[in-house]
């Protein structure tokens, strides 16, 4: 958007030429940009897709301005600076905008279900080609169950009309179920509802998490998709509460806001309201519903993942078995995920020890593949070309962090036993592991005396006599850790009871399975 778009929208909810549109599109580069490319009003920029290079469009510049970002948090968001959207402004958005015309030239190209994605004008062409001229448009980020297919059919059957299911394929909320699981889902989900009555298709939109405002853009899009109802949930687009548990937007404020703009936006809004299932009934009501004295069920996200992770069994009251099983596979329990175990500590402590004797009960086990990064290991095969200065020393575990991530993220065990010596670059590794699954930290607080004294290759002697310099422990330092998931000494404790202490750490975590 140029600066005269940005800032009514920003303000009032529309394009300066007064259509109504609430959430500003945004290009935002840095100052290094603008100079290095030379860019100035009239500037043609070519907009390209970072996955294969391919242009999509050609941008000519209007306007580059940098915007208050505190005002477009606060008018936009809410102002919270906890907000996923207001942060993502504050810490990764770039200082300028660049607005103008775009010239379009092709469109992306997509791999993945490439049946199920439609551009606005296929999408009525469809529902041509199918007879549908009443179509009620359901928007999520989520998984489907039982209680969202109960809503979507009642919403059907109030407007007589069919049902576009149109999940966001996009960036959706930190956290949030990936999509290639969300449309397994759906496409699970799709044969329960009445033959005929609804079809998938997929919408590629980044969610701003904005509440209100975003309830109305998503309105907006679902009318150029062909529908002719639009249902706005408890909580539209909003990205839950804060840190102090409070809303960031009112549970029904979207709805409320929507139909504010009913006859302008030209689609009409079905608002609904949160189903349980009531148990002596066998179905699902509103809680306005709900006769007096009945109780209800449901089943929160939260509660949700806790029984995926933990492999309890999740009812069929609240979903069904082909979805559990979806679920399941990409979201296995404990004891099938993938985890890492950091040993940490000076050359010659035993780190080398406890990761093989670690790795061999693992692999006696059995429950999943394990693998081994040794230090000198690591050093040969990945970071032949590092030295050991304080630089190539973070390069090198930044190497391992790579590798255990994937591993990790793959499911299997991974036990890494470099020297670690840093402080930041360990919680570096932790933070990118810890994304993906479980991240233990132990601490071998081997003496420097002991680990010297048994030192049979004689490289701290060398160390010492100042053959070897940059050396841990000697003229370079180990930063103790901070917040080990535990520490540990061979020279107090045997391999084994060593062993022991971290496969219990591992046990308590659930990701030992128990006989």
């Amino acid at each position: 958007m140029n600066l005269e778009d940005y800032t009514s929208v920003v303000k009032a909810s529309r394009l300066s030429n007064g259509v109504l549109f609430p959430i500003p599109i945004t290009l935002d580069v840095d100052d290094q940009f603008i100079t290095s490319n030379r860019i100035s009003k009239s500037s043609r920029i070519v907009l390209m897709d970072p996955r294969d290079d391919r242009s999509l469009a050609i941008l000519t510049v209007q306007d580059i301005y940098k915007p208050d970002k505190s005002l477009e948090g606060k008018e936009v968001f809410g102002g919270d600076p906890e907000h996923p959207a207001i942060r993502y402004l504050q810490t990764q958005c770039e200082d300028n905008y660049i607005g103008g015309t775009l010239q379009a030239i092709s469109l992306p190209i997509h791999y993945d279900y490439v049946d199920l994605r439609f551009t606005p004008s296929e999408m009525r062409q469809q529902f041509t080609k199918l007879g549908w001229s009443r179509v009620v448009a359901f928007q999520t980020r989520n998984p489907m169950h039982r209680a969202h297919r109960e809503l979507t059919v009642r919403a059907a059957r109030s407007q007589k009309a069919n049902i576009l299911i149109h999940p966001v394929v996009g960036l959706t909320k930190p956290g949030d179920i990936d999509h290639f699981t969300r449309v397994r889902v759906y496409k699970a989900l799709l044969p329960k509802y009445p033959n005929g009555m609804a079809m998938l298709g997929l919408l590629p939109l980044a969610m701003r998490m904005g509440g209100p405002r975003e309830a109305v853009w998503h309105a907006i899009i679902r009318k150029n998709y062909g529908a002719s109802h639009f249902i706005v949930g408890r909580d539209h687009a909003g990205p839950g509460s804060n840190s102090a548990g409070v809303d960031f937007y009112s549970p029904y404020a979207a709805q409320d806001l929507v139909k504010s703009y009913e006859s302008e936006l030209g689609i009409e809004v079905v608002p609904f309201q949160q189903l349980l299932y009531v148990p002596d009934l066998e179905e699902y009501m509103t809680l306005a519903e709900v006769p007096s004295g009945m109780t209800t069920r449901n089943i929160s996200g939260t509660e949700l993942r806790r029984r995926l992770r933990n492999g309890t069994s999740i009812p069929e009251w609240f979903t069904y078995p082909e979805v559990v099983r979806v679920l399941r596979q990409s979201s296995p329990p404990r004891h099938k995920q993938g985890f890492t175990v950091l040993l940490s500590g000076l050359y010659n402590s035993g780190k080398d020890h406890i990761a093989r004797a670690l790795q061999t009960f693992l692999n006696q086990q059995g429950t999943r593949s394990t693998t081994l990064l040794l230090g000198e290991t690591v050093r040969h095969e990945l970071s032949s070309e590092l030295g050991f200065s304080k630089e190539d020393r973070t390069k090198n575990l930044q190497r391992i962090s790579f590798v255990a991530t994937e591993l990790t993220r793959a499911g299997a065990a991974v036990i890494a036993a470099p020297i670690a010596p840093y402080e930041d670059a360990r919680e570096n590794l932790r933070k990118s592991v810890e994304a993906v699954g479980r991240f233990f930290l132990v601490h071998v607080a081997t003496p420097l005396s002991v680990c010297e004294m048994t030192d049979r290759k004689g490289v701290y002697q060398a160390a010492r006599e100042g053959k070897i310099t940059g050396f841990t422990g000697i003229d370079d330092p180990f930063e103790i850790p901070r917040s080990p998931n535990l520490t540990v000494d061979i020279s107090a404790s045997s391999i084994t009871s060593i062993v022991h202490s971290i496969v219990l750490l591992l046990e308590s975590d659930g990701l030992l399975e128990t006989e």
